[in-house]
């Protein structure tokens, strides 16, 4: 057996040449492929859609794949995001995969979960530690319409929904058998690609595992068997079954990377995979948001329109002031793997705690407006409940937040002692939203963190606000900026006490608590570069003060600092900018995007 080249059907992106890429890479190219999208699947309020929100929540009630939807992103080429450019893709830059993704996520999570995200997931590995001719292969399987699968060997079962895994072994009479079950794989079923992460050492620690890439359709049928569909809350319409190996003989040369360096390999792919699926998954959130707001201006809250009532307008301002933390803190861990920073592991894994736990509360605090509507399953606001049962499912699997924490954790010590509040601001590309980088280059992803930008960044900040000119934004944005300076030093402190242990032994609750403010005075430290870094910009609302303010300020009551009882909340700008993207239909996050609704 050996994976071979197939003849599978050709995309035009694969005759691409590598010079092409620079074209990829630009904000028009971007902007042009998200609004594609947009207009390929039209208009999700309207009820004649076939693609609008009546037929997502009908083939929810399925359980089963939107089948015309699919079509849309096979039309689309969907998958050809997902594969470098150099290998016939579009795939050039972190930051613009998610913005074209949240097209996706906008619409129904588990399509893009189920069509790409996995995908993304297993062809990371691929590119980070495959020969040649494997990423050869495993780009033409997706650009010829085919799906990969990934399963990860879950960091300590943290998160596994079973403890169960793979284990590679030597066969009687030579080669390698895969033994074992794996319940939950999404698209297991009618994956080409397979990207299995199993146990090849009977040794603790990590060299005991080991990647491969094995080709569905070249495995003896006798000994692959697919599970049944694993039964789900959320995410109905996306296909997680499973697969079990009997002592399935698997060519040597499906190694994916060295043997034993299956841990290592994953965490090198997680410094890219970790920080976009939760910047996907922001357009869910989008549309959580403008249903909440939809049904709002419909049927006003507490008798009252909207616009009069002051609890409903700060509602919908915070879950906007959450949408854009979000969005920054996922914008400079994207882009911090385009500049090949080696702090991108951690940001990742930052971006890939924190913000699934802004999502539920900001969805949370806006289910209150819908009152008894939030169970209603169809109709014109049916929406919102899916989006809810959705959105805590994707913060689930192989980066959950016990092992987005692992991850921080045994780099605290050594930035605090070494960066925290010594560093100098040197990467303002980090929070340039619409500005090119250089082609990602996978094979220099790193784990190992150096220096700390967004922390360096938030010190800058502060002190360009502390010694400003008066104004009433400077007079706002001090004592905030104090408190959270303040903040980063007694984290500092508290973090240069840990002793250089092992990462088994940082997991603990206190250095969890630790990791868990370090994000947020991360998230602000990205408020912070985005809007420092639009000041010449043409987007007056990012270069304003209004929705840093009261972004900053939702962050410091995260962390339990207490503000200057005349720090005033800009909500009524807030609310104003989120009135007009809803008038004018244009998204929620950084980009103000326009987008194919009424």
């Amino acid at each position: 057996m050996a994976l071979t080249t197939f003849a599978l059907p050709t995309n035009e992106a694969a005759a691409r040449p590598r010079a092409q890429a620079a074209a990829l890479n630009s904000e028009a190219a971007v902007a042009g492929r998200v609004a594609d999208l947009e207009r390929r699947f039209g208009d999700p309020w309207d009820a004649a859609n076939p693609l609008g929100h009546a037929a997502i929540l009908a083939a929810d009630e399925r359980g089963l794949p939107q089948a015309q939807a699919e079509q849309l992103l096979d039309g689309f080429g969907l998958n050809a995001e997902f594969v470098p450019a150099a290998l016939g893709g579009r795939l050039v830059r972190a930051d613009t995969l998610a913005r074209v993704l949240r097209a996706v996520f906008r619409r129904d999570q588990a399509l893009g979960t189920g069509y790409g995200a996995f995908s993304v997931l297993a062809g990371a590995s691929v590119w980070v530690a495959g020969s040649s001719a494997q990423q050869r292969w495993a780009a033409d399987v997706l650009l010829g319409g085919g799906r990969l699968a990934v399963s990860y060997r879950e960091l300590a079962h943290g998160n596994a929904f079973l403890r169960d895994e793979f284990t590679l072994s030597a066969g009687a009479g030579g080669g390698l058998v895969l033994d074992g079950t794996k319940r939950v794989i999404i698209n297991a079923d009618r994956a080409r690609g397979l990207v299995i992460v199993c146990r090849s050492s009977r040794d603790s620690g990590s060299q005991s595992h080991s990647t491969l890439l094995l080709d569905r359709q070249a495995l003896p049928a006798g000994r692959v068997r697919d599970l049944q569909r694993y039964p789900m809350v959320g995410m109905r319409g996306c296909r997680m079954t499973g697969l079990q190996f009997t002592h399935c003989p698997v060519p040597e040369h499906s190694m994916l990377g060295q043997e034993g360096g299956g841990v290592d390999l994953a965490l090198r792919s997680f410094a890219f995979t970790r920080s976009i699926l939760p910047s996907m998954v922001l357009g869910g959130g989008d549309t959580a948001l403008r249903t909440a707001l939809r049904f709002a201006d419909v049927h006003g809250v507490g008798g009252r329109p909207v616009q009069r009532n002051p609890q409903a307008r700060r509602t919908l301002s915070g879950a906007f002031s959450d949408l854009l933390i979000c969005d920054s803190l996922a914008l400079a861990s994207t882009r911090a793997a385009g500049l090949h920073l080696g702090i991108t592991g951690v940001y990742a894994a930052a971006t890939k705690y924190l913000l699934p736990i802004l999502l539920h509360d900001a969805v949370h605090e806006l289910s209150v407006l819908l009152g008894s509507a939030i169970y209603v399953r169809d109709g014109e606001f049916g929406i919102f409940q899916k989006h809810v049962r959705d959105l805590p499912v994707t913060s689930l699997g192989h980066a959950g937040a016990a092992a987005a924490l692992s991850t921080i954790t045994p780099e605290l010590s050594a930035l605090a002692r070494r960066s925290w509040l010594t560093d100098t601001p040197s990467h303002a590309r980090l929070f340039k939203v619409r500005d090119d980088l250089p082609v990602l280059d996978f094979a220099r992803l790193s784990t190992a963190a150096a220096g700390d930008p967004l922390c360096a960044e938030l010190v800058a900040a502060a002190e360009d606000i502390e010694t400003g000119p008066d104004s009433p934004c400077t007079a706002q944005l001090r004592p905030i900026t104090r408190h959270l300076v303040g903040e980063l030093r007694r984290l500092r402190e508290a973090c240069a006490a840990l002793a250089p242990l092992s990462r088994h032994s940082l997991a603990n609750p206190h250095t969890y608590a630790l990791a868990d403010r370090y994000t947020l005075i991360l998230a602000a430290a990205a408020c912070l570069g985005v809007w420092r870094h639009q000041q010449h910009s043409q987007d007056t609302f990012l270069a304003g003060s209004g929705w840093l303010v009261t972004a900053l300020l939702r962050i410091c009551t995260r962390l339990g600092l207490g503000t200057p009882a005349t720090a005033p909340g800009p909500e009524a700008e807030v609310f104003a900018e989120l009135s007009r993207r809803f008038t004018q239909a244009a998204s929620f996050d950084l980009y103000d995007t326009p987008l194919a609704a009424r």
